[in-house]
């Protein structure tokens, strides 16, 4: 009989059973020696890669954001040193220290109680961001338990609202989302930099490997924009709100020489630095974004158009007796009868009687053409985030009233940037150059296109200088010392049921000075208030002022010693 072993198998089955399992117990041994001793082998490198993914972490260094600076250097955005204070919310969840930390930070304890409990799951979040250095450095001593503090940067605007419009802003992870902060990402943002660290199961650091990665920090952006001439804008911008009661403005400052924006101001303002009260219908750069139907400034160019039809020139005569003319349904008037007056007349006084003939006379077809060579319905060049080409009139069917309205500045649109570039080509001699917000040396000129003669650019110049003269629609546009040009333009505002009788805005564009043209500023007041809503009484004061300053800053040589004093009797903008 063949004895059993203790679990009831014969004893060579038992045997067998014991020097498998022994050999399975082996391998396994074996195994482990192998994975955990030597090199050989892929196990070995999994495991390791396997335990580094638990333990090992990259994080990301933060990188100074370019500097933007003006024309001269001045810098007109910064990025300051911060502190972002954040959390592991498995270790301060059950701190007894909680409302000594909610104290600290200036908030609700039951809602740092609910932040804590909707992250418990987590190893991460952020208890307040972007805090001044001080203030987190008293956190930081408490020794809250799983609080810690990470470096990071905040972008601040020296100047505050005199730039915000144009520079934009900033996210509060440091990217730009507006404005010249938006165009120019790619230049300014940097490239973070890397470092690498051992973490233990709680979240903490236990090593750190050092840096693997240098951050490499933004460049440098000098913009077109002299910061005096910003200065000079806004405040002369928000005086004509306060003397007009206006909702709205907008002023450009152009060198015509060289395409670049000197200065953009709009109304109303908003300060980047105080975000908590941002107000984002307040950030728009409207001198950029928002379209206006330009009115009589307009008139100027279906001036060159009835010059380019070789039918008139300065000195043709025009009847426009008796001061009215029916088109169609509609009677368009002029502010008096003027009478039989010279072309060069028509639009110093913004005949619209005159235009109206002159339009008549040369067709819209070829106003249509001028506009559309001088710049309008297409955008300036600046890549400026959000900026709009207007609208130019593409009509399959014209009716006899939409043929004359297009020649003084009505069913199209434009922004105060696209007539500033308009006017600069009279100033270039013919040529229209895109606009730039970047400062450009005198060897790197943006090149332009040839889009009317010399000769025409020139008798148009002439025009505009008499429209500031005694007779013209904008006597108040003067400025000391030089002599200047420029057109009015009053326009409706349109409302839901058409054109209002009441709302209206006030234009001017002017060039100076008009023997040496170089500066062209366009200003925009938007509903201006009472009697003087016109772009002769509203808009014409504030070119004169922004001009003066802008002549004095860029040393330009005064024309004749006398004062130059400003005329009272305006007369009746168009």
């Amino acid at each position: 009989m063949t004895a059993a072993s203790p679990f009831g198998l014969s004893k060579w089955r038992y045997g067998l059973v014991c020097l498998l399992l022994m050999g399975l117990a082996g391998l396994l041994i074996g195994r482990l020696v192998m994975l955990q001793l030597t090199d050989s082998g892929s196990g070995a490198v999994f495991l390791r890669e396997q335990g580094a993914l638990r333990t090992i972490r990259t994080a990301e260094i933060p990188v100074y954001r370019g500097l933007i600076e003006d024309r001269n250097g001045t810098p007109l955005a910064v990025s300051s040193p911060v502190v972002s204070l954040w959390a592991n919310p498995k270790l301060l969840k059950d701190s007894l220290r909680l409302g000594e930390l909610a104290d600290l930070l200036s908030i609700d304890p039951n809602a740092l109680r609910e932040k804590l409990a909707f992250y418990g799951d987590k190893q991460f979040m952020y208890l307040a961001r972007h805090q001044a250095p001080e203030f987190a450095r008293k956190i930081l001593q408490g020794q809250f338990p799983g609080v810690k503090g990470e470096r990071e940067y905040r972008r601040y605007y020296p100047a505050g609202a005199v730039t915000a419009q144009v520079l934009g802003l900033t996210n509060v992870d440091g990217r730009g989302i507006a404005g010249v902060e938006m165009a120019f990402e790619d230049w300014l943002r940097g490239v973070p930099g890397k470092k690498r660290f051992i973490k233990d199961l709680h979240g903490e650091m236990v090593r750190d490997f050092g840096v693997i990665d240098e951050p490499r920090p933004g460049k440098t952006l000098t913009l077109s924009l002299d910061l005096r001439l910003q200065y000079v804008q806004h405040r002369e911008l928000q005086r004509a709100m306060k003397e007009t009661g206006a909702v709205a403005g907008s002023a450009v400052t152009l060198d015509a020489w060289t395409g670049e924006v000197l200065a953009i101001s709009n109304y109303p303002v908003f300060n980047p630095n105080a975000r908590s009260t941002l107000d984002y219908g307040s950030a728009r750069n409207r001198a950029v974004t928002d379209v206006y139907e330009p009115g009589s400034t307009v008139k100027t160019l279906t001036l060159v158009a009835a010059l380019e039809s070789g039918q008139f020139s300065l000195d043709t005569l025009i009847d426009t007796t008796p001061g009215r003319i029916r088109v169609g349904s509609k009677v368009l008037h002029d502010p008096r009868n003027y009478g039989e007056m010279t072309l060069s007349r028509v639009i110093e006084k913004s005949s619209q009687v005159g235009v109206t003939k002159l339009a008549q006379a040369v067709g819209h077809e070829a106003i249509l053409d001028v506009l559309h060579r001088f710049g309008l319905g297409a955008d300036t060049g600046t890549g400026f985030p959000g900026e709009r080409a207007g609208v130019l009139p593409n009509h399959a069917h014209w009716s006899d009233i939409e043929k004359v309205t297009l020649a003084f500045g009505y069913g199209l649109n434009a922004t105060p940037i696209q007539l500033a570039r308009a006017y600069a080509v009279f100033a270039n001699e013919g040529v229209r150059r895109p606009l730039t917000l970047l400062k450009y040396d005198s060897d790197n000129t943006l090149q332009g296109d040839r889009v009317v003669t010399a000769e025409i650019a020139r008798d148009v110049l002439t025009v505009l200088g008499r429209v500031t003269k005694p007779g013209g629609t904008a006597t108040l546009a003067q400025v000391r010392g030089f002599s200047v040009g420029g057109k009015t333009g009053t326009v409706h505002k349109v409302g839901e049921g058409g054109y209002l009788d009441d709302q209206y805005v006030a234009l001017f564009v002017g060039i100076a000075p008009i023997n040496e043209p170089r500066y062209v500023t366009a200003i925009l007041v938007d509903q201006p208030l009472g009697d003087h809503y016109g772009g002769g009484l509203a808009a014409a004061p504030v070119y004169s002022r922004i001009t003066e300053e802008v002549l004095r800053i860029r040393n330009a040589r005064p024309e004749r010693s006398d004062t130059g004093a400003l005329l009272a009797d305006a007369g009746v903008a168009q």
